[in-house]
C-alpha cells in the first residue's frame, strides 16, 4: 500500500511563499503531481512532473510555482511564490505507478490559505 504524507500548508499573506512536500512510501513513480480544490470549485491540476523531469503547470501558476522531485526520497515538492488569494485551496498530492500509469494514489490534502 502506498501512503502519501503531505506537509507545508498554512496561512500566509498575499505575496508570500510556501513550500509543500509530499513523501510517498514505495518505489519509483511515474507522474507526481499537485492538484488543488477551492470551495465550490472542481479539483484542478496545478503542476506535474514526470520521472524524466518534464514539467507542466496550470496557466494561473506559471512563473510563480515550481514543482520538483527527489526520487531517492520518493518526494515531490511544490515551491509557491508570489501567492495570491486565488491560490487558496486544499492542495492534494497525486502519484502514478511506474512504468505504466495503472495505479493512482492520493494524499489527504493540505490547506493553503492566502490572505489579502
Amino acid at each position: 500500500q502506498v501512503q502519501l504524507v503531505e506537509s507545508g500548508g498554512g496561512l500566509v499573506q498575499a505575496g508570500g511563499s510556501l513550500r509543500l512536500s509530499c513523501a510517498a512510501s514505495g518505489s519509483l513513480f511515474s507522474i507526481m503531481a499537485w492538484y488543488r480544490q477551492a470551495p465550490g470549485k472542481q479539483r484542478e491540476l496545478v503542476a506535474a512532473v514526470t520521472n524524466s523531469g518534464s514539467t507542466n503547470y496550470a496557466d494561473s501558476v506559471k512563473g510563480r510555482f515550481t514543482i520538483s522531485r527527489d526520487n531517492a526520497k520518493s518526494t515531490v515538492y511544490l515551491q509557491m511564490n508570489s501567492l495570491k488569494p486565488e491560490d487558496t485551496a486544499v492542495y492534494y498530492c497525486k502519484v502514478n505507478s511506474y512504468p505504466i500509469l495503472t495505479m493512482t494514489y492520493w494524499g489527504q490534502g493540505t490547506q493553503v490559505t492566502v490572505s489579502s
